[in-house]
């Protein structure tokens, strides 16, 4: 399977699974999230499908705990 068609696979099961459970956020900045975990995991050797989304899909969540929380901050303190 070629790299394009990796990434893609992998790409549309984060999305998806983010998505049913309700994660998902604004569509550019999540896929943004997703596409930049997914190709520095690419860049580590890693190529199988699942272990780049689950991945992606970990790095998106901390990403948007992180984001709530600045978010949370400037709200009480802003």
């Amino acid at each position: 399977m070629s790299i394009r068609c990796t990434v893609e696979s992998a790409f549309f099961i984060a999305w998806s699974a983010l998505e049913k459970s309700g994660e998902l956020g604004p569509p550019d900045e999540s896929a943004n999230v997703i596409l930049d975990a997914i190709e520095a995991q690419l860049r580590l050797g890693e190529r199988r499908q699942l272990m780049l989304a689950n991945r992606a899909i970990d790095v998106y969540r901390a990403h948007a705990a992180q984001s709530r929380t600045r978010h949370d901050c400037e709200a009480r303190f802003g």
